[in-house]
């Protein structure tokens, strides 16, 4: 089996994840910003966490034959300070000409808040301005129905985005069909306790198919699975799927849409 690992905070795993992967068939990882367990206190705890994520993580993966590429931004857990959040933006630019960057992200909505929606924004323009792809995180139970109708609100209302250059991510059953309608791309995030189960993912794929659609680990700091992407496609195979249609939704589903930045090369 080959796959790629689209949606990975490698940062929060132990090399032995990076064997198990490459076992696995991972041939690429790409690992979105996202917030550390904790909120920073200041800009220049990401300017350390960009340069981790840059310059650190790829050399620790090359150590293992696996390329890796990442997202920049501020978590929109950590949104709610708008300063803070200028701050974070304004050195971003920094980091853009970096060999592994892929554009922004993930960012999105946590509550839904006002400051969440103001920090957005400003993301959103960033990426327009230095035509970047977007990865988007779409907030949690309740609210994820409303944030993600925000988020796409959000993203349709400015001229320069193109709907197939943004992922929106943990979609799930309720989500998933008006993102895609839309135009835009969607990632199921596979967790063994919240979020969307591999069984769930399987029974997504079956009733809106794959076009637009991938399927992620996340690998973060709580209760993940790195290898839940395969995990996934052996559930697919047990269900009758054949070989090709895996291929298509764990690997080259994520290469259609990460190609469409210049720096994804494998």
């Amino acid at each position: 089996m080959r796959y790629i690992e689209p949606h990975g905070h490698m940062v929060s795993r132990v090399t032995d994840d990076y064997i198990d992967m490459v076992t696995a068939g991972c041939q690429a990882v790409c690992e979105p910003a996202f917030w550390a367990g904790f909120d920073r206190s200041s800009v220049d705890g990401f300017f350390d966490y960009f340069r981790q994520l840059t310059e650190h993580e790829p050399k620790r993966a090359a150590k293992f034959g696996l390329p890796h590429f990442t997202w920049l931004c501020i978590n929109p857990k950590e949104s709610e300070d708008v300063k803070l959040a200028e701050d974070v933006l304004s050195i971003i630019p920094k980091f853009l000409d970096k060999p592994g960057v892929l554009g922004i992200g993930e960012i999105g909505l946590n509550k839904n808040s006002r400051n969440e929606m103001k920090v957005l924004e400003m993301h959103v323009d960033l990426a327009a301005k230095y035509n970047q792809l977007i990865l988007v995180h779409t907030p949690h139970l309740e609210d994820k129905l409303k944030g993600t109708r925000l988020i796409m609100d959000v993203l349709k209302s400015d001229s320069r985005i193109r709907p197939e250059r943004c992922i929106i991510d943990h979609v799930e059953e309720h989500t998933v069909e008006m993102v895609v309608n839309e135009g835009f791309w969607a990632g199921m995030t596979l967790y063994p306790e919240s979020k969307c189960t591999a069984a769930r993912a399987i029974d997504i794929v079956e009733t809106y198919g794959q076009e637009r659609l991938w399927m992620n680990s996340a690998c973060d700091w709580g209760v993940s699975v790195p290898l839940a992407v395969p995990y996934a496609a052996l559930e697919m195979r047990k269900r009758g799927h054949s070989s090709e249609a895996v291929d298509k939704l764990v690997y080259q589903n994520p290469i259609k849409f990460l190609s469409q930045s210049p720096k994804f090369k494998l």
